[in-house]
């Protein structure tokens, strides 16, 4: 899926502006919301510290959060007999319904990072650290060979526990424990599942500004969506991901949306889940929707033409300008909102990647913004 957002087919984001290391490491006596908030509100543009957040929310809004914990996704592995063969990285995305995982293969570097490895073919066993192997089935989807099924004989969840590492790509400075991955939001799973990478916006919380947020009267609302392994190289769009949106979560969307109160996704992943499980309102396009429980695998890629149904603003890090997410923002917030806000994270140097600044986008104050389809300018 290619990405066409006006404005930012020329936009470089300079490599010194990728968060090498989370907020915490940048200095002493830093914590975890020491990062910047890039506040749009369509063209309009402000900026603030993170702490700010509890100050541009209002009593009755719904930030709703996903409280899918990290795992520790990476493993390393050999391909080929005993003794010896070549070393491979595995990435385990995400495990399939019949026990299966998807999986990506990637070489390891010197500096502890990864770069792309061709996958497969069908056959291909991995021996795994303790005894453990994989045997590759087929690629997740037809025509792309990056992730691959693949039959794990072990037990996955405790060689993760036991011998894993968070991913880490290449700009980050070293590798970080995996409590560095985790959010305040996150928790364990009942089967051991969780995301391959962090849920990242929910990254800068705190527990003392979750409190805040709670005593100005702001609603935490929960639901989990597993991600799997991005594409760091080629920005193609994301696979099927397992979610649940609870039914109090939906209650509380619903009700906040009747009293006038805006519901914020924190994190493209939340938009997913949320959109997949609503249901629209039977009539023209934009006359409104509901949010509704609902579990299960979800392949919904939200777009400008599809537009957003229940979330009226979204908390999310920077991304890079090829990313397939800026389909999502521009669905949110609409196409010079996101040129402006773009140009201006750039200008004033905000810092990009999981560790890094936040974008806050809102709705404008003014004026009726349809919900349903396209708002690009």
């Amino acid at each position: 899926m290619s990405v066409v957002v006006d404005g930012l087919e020329g936009l470089r984001v300079p490599e010194e502006l990728s968060a090498r290391v989370p907020a915490e490491q940048r200095g002493p006596g830093r914590g975890r919301d020491d990062v910047r908030l890039l506040v749009s509100r369509g063209e309009a543009v402000s900026h603030h510290a993170f702490r700010e957040l509890p100050a541009l929310l209002r009593a009755g809004d719904v930030l709703v959060v996903n409280t899918s914990p990290t795992l520790a996704a990476a493993v390393d592995g050999r391909l080929g007999p005993e003794p010896g063969g070549e070393p491979v990285v595995v990435h385990f995305s995400t495990r399939g319904d019949d026990g299966r995982w998807a999986v990506e293969l990637r070489s390891p570097e010197p500096s502890g990072s990864t770069r792309p490895r061709a996958g497969g073919p069908a056959g291909t066993v991995v021996r795994l650290p303790g005894g453990g192997r994989l045997a590759l089935a087929g690629p997740l989807t037809p025509g792309s060979g990056r992730l691959w099924w693949a039959r794990a004989y072990g037990d996955v969840p405790g060689l993760l526990g036991r011998y894993g590492r968070p991913i880490r790509y290449g700009y980050t400075e070293r590798d970080q424990p995996l409590s560095a991955y985790q959010t305040v939001f996150a928790r364990p799973s009942p089967d051991g599942g969780g995301s391959a990478e962090m849920p990242s916006a929910g990254r800068p919380f705190t527990a003392g500004l979750v409190a805040e947020l709670a005593a100005r009267g702001v609603w935490i609302a929960p639901l989990s969506l597993h991600t799997g392994v991005a594409s760091a190289e080629a920005h193609e769009p994301p696979y099927p991901e397992r979610f649940e949106v609870p039914a109090a979560t939906a209650a509380l969307v619903n009700a906040a949306r009747a009293t006038g109160g805006r519901v914020i996704a924190v994190g493209t992943t939340v938009v997913r889940a949320l959109e997949s499980a609503a249901v629209a309102v039977a009539g023209p396009v934009g006359a409104g929707a509901s949010a509704r429980a609902g579990r299960g695998w979800t392949d919904l890629v939200v777009t400008p033409a599809r537009g957003v149904r229940v979330v009226d603003g979204l908390l999310t890090g920077l991304h890079e300008p090829e990313a397939s997410h800026l389909l999502m923002l521009e669905a949110v917030a609409g196409r010079a909102a996101l040129r402006s806000a773009y140009a201006a994270a750039v200008r004033d140097r905000y810092l990009w990647h999981e560790f890094g600044d936040v974008h806050l986008l809102l709705p404008e104050e003014k004026g009726h913004r349809t919900r349903c389809g396209s708002n690009s300018g």
